[in-house]
């Protein structure tokens, strides 16, 4: 009986002991060019153990912090085969253990080829793009429910009606999908955008699982598609585990407790700023249910650099955007970036910088000849182009051209590409889901949004597409973040309209879609767009022209912004139409005589592959 009690109360006090309910990352990979992995063990008083790990497996370090329900074992795993290890915790007597799994790499996992310029990509938010499962609209585990009848709750769109739609997607002529943040935000409301994470190691449950987000790469890729993660490294949200018992109290920036940031980013590199402005942009919350990240922090830094490279492996992800790149903390997220670009060499990353000056964006991309004054070097692949978005937001409006009014801003904007390192790596757009849509402001006049597409599409840069432009979907920002993320019609049973299918489109959806079609899939194939020369000609007449050519290749676009019919003469360009005495418009599918002069209609746009 003695015997009995005394192994009941060993299995007891075993199991309190074996109290693990977190392992991050749950398990690594061989032959990565980080050599050493740290995991990072949470459970009740989990740092009172002793630990050890098998197969002669080196731990080279062991981090306790001040709350003892975390444990950081650091082991070198560069020449640790694909196995199962178990670690082994003791406290006196007592020891349990735990496996932790090394998985098999994919073949040429390091060289994947990311998106670049000769990709279009595709931005969607999935709560409003398609609702595949109707199982998963709300989740026990999670505080929002489903609510499709209040413009900013969760309204059931998931992975699986991003997978249904892939064809609808690639019959478009884009190439890429950028999804807005997927990982589990468990806020009591507006938790659709998730950009406020409780949970970076996990889909939300009413978007799907771990595995629907690796099959949905997997579908895609079969596909020719690419998919870009949308990655937030500058804030988690309050709902987040790790903030409710925080690892340090330096984990997140503390004032103690909140302080909202200014927002103001060119606190950055300003010569002639104070060190508390710079800090409360850097430092200060987002909002108030976003703690702000501490990069600053080691293991802060090093637990985003594994959980970036874990997604990468995991899921097989195309490339990354950054979500508000340049609130970080500066060095702290150019390591973050070295480390992903240093482990994947053409993995390009595109990061958030909403500035409204080239020199400041320039500042954030690598190799920035801006940032090397400073000597700083942010190892940023590529940056958003928010200055030509501020130009596509009021240019088609001014039908009259004056010194700085009209086309002349388009000129402006790209006369200012010396800023930057690489101008073919800048991600282009007419809007995104932070933004005004540019159907709204334009008042859905086709013509404009054949004008903004054409530049879009043929300009140096990557092109993006905000969902639902493309079949004429408007919203007004003025009204809320919600209208302008509104439901795509036709993802959701009962739509009366379904435009995903041609057969269900509106006349004017079809009109908008067969433009976008016809523009992008025609862009796929032409080198010349993607990486050719750009030279471009002071408007006139509110006309931009502008060329983009290689060796043995020229495009000509024209843009006509004016009101009335416009006619060019073509001895301004010479130098670029020597030789050549005719072309073929793409967009009206007609061929054009290069003579003497252009006729041009209003508002309207012409891109002429050059013939000799």
């Amino acid at each position: 009986m003695k015997k009995l009690i005394y192994i009941l109360t060993t299995l007891f006090t075993a199991s309190l002991f074996a109290q693990i309910d977190r392992v991050e990352p749950p398990f690594w990979y061989e032959g990565m060019n980080k050599s050493e992995v740290q995991v990072m063990f949470y459970g009740k008083n989990i740092a009172q153990n002793s630990v050890s790990v098998s197969n002669n497996v080196v731990i080279t370090s062991i981090t306790k912090t001040e709350n003892p329900n975390y444990l950081f074992v650091t082991i070198d795993a560069k020449n640790v085969k694909a196995q199962q290890l178990q670690f082994t915790f003791a406290n006196g007597k007592k020891t349990f253990k735990r496996n932790y799994e090394i998985k098999a790499r994919k073949e040429n996992s390091a060289l994947r080829k990311s998106f670049d310029a000769s990709d279009v990509m595709y931005l969607l938010m999935p709560d409003r793009f398609a609702n595949g499962n109707l199982n998963n609209d709300s989740s026990s585990e999670l505080q929002e429910k489903a609510n499709r009848s209040l413009p900013g709750g969760r309204h059931g769109g998931d992975i699986q009606g991003i997978i249904n739609n892939l064809d609808y997607i690639k019959e478009l002529g884009a190439t890429a999908i950028w999804s807005t943040p997927l990982c589990e935000d468990n806020d009591k409301g507006y938790s659709y955008h998730t950009y406020g994470q409780s949970d970076v190691y996990k889909i939300d449950a009413r978007y799907g699982t771990n595995e629907e987000y690796k099959q949905l790469a997997a579908e895609m890729h079969k596909k020719d598609l690419k998919l870009v993660m949308d990655y937030v490294t500058n804030h988690w949200g309050a709902e987040h585990w790790m903030f409710k018992d925080m690892p340090t109290y330096d984990w997140f920036h503390q004032f103690p407790g909140y302080a909202q940031s200014n927002y103001r980013m060119i606190t950055q590199y300003d010569t002639n700023g104070s060190q508390r402005d710079a800090k409360y942009c850097m430092d200060g919350w987002f909002v108030p249910s976003m703690p702000d990240l501490n990069q600053s922090n080691p293991l802060v830094l090093n637990y985003l650099i594994q959980n970036a490279i874990w997604w990468i492996e995991y899921a097989d992800l195309d490339g990354f955007r950054v979500d508000t790149y340049s609130y970080n903390d500066k060095e702290g997220i150019a390591k973050w970036t070295k480390a992903i670009t240093d482990e994947y060499p053409y993995f390009n990353i595109v990061g958030e910088v909403w500035m409204h000056d080239q020199a400041q964006i320039s500042y954030w991309q690598k190799d920035s000849p801006i940032a090397k004054i400073q000597n700083y070097n942010s190892h940023l692949p590529s940056v958003m182009d928010f200055t030509l978005h501020d130009v596509f937001g009021n240019v088609f409006n001014e039908d009259k051209a004056d010194w700085g009014n009209g086309t002349i801003k388009f000129y402006e904007n790209f006369a200012n590409d010396f800023l930057y390192a690489n101008p073919n790596n800048l991600l282009l757009f007419l809007e995104n889901h932070d933004t005004g849509r540019f159907n709204e402001i334009y008042k859905n006049d086709f013509k404009k949004y054949q004008l903004g597409l054409t530049l879009l599409a043929t300009m140096r840069g990557i092109p993006q597409i905000y969902y639902g432009s493309e079949i004429g979907m408007a919203g007004d920002k003025v009204k809320g973040d919600a209208d302008i993320r509104q439901d795509f019609p036709g993802g959701w049973n009962g739509d009366g309209n379904n435009a995903f299918s041609a057969s269900g489109r509106t006349e004017i959806q079809k009109q908008y879609f067969d433009f976008s079609k016809k523009l992008f899939n025609w862009r796929k194939s032409k080198s010349v767009i993607h990486s050719g020369k750009l030279t471009h000609y002071i408007p006139e007449n509110n006309v931009y022209v502008y060329f983009r050519h290689t060796n043995s290749e020229s495009v000509m676009v024209v843009i006509n912004n004016a009101a009335d019919n416009q006619k060019i003469n073509l001895s301004r360009f010479e130098e670029n139409l020597k030789g050549f005495t005719s072309g073929h418009d793409v967009l009206s599918d007609k061929n054009v005589e290069l003579k003497t002069e252009l006729l041009l209609d209003a508002k309207s746009s012409m891109i002429i592959e050059l013939k000799k």
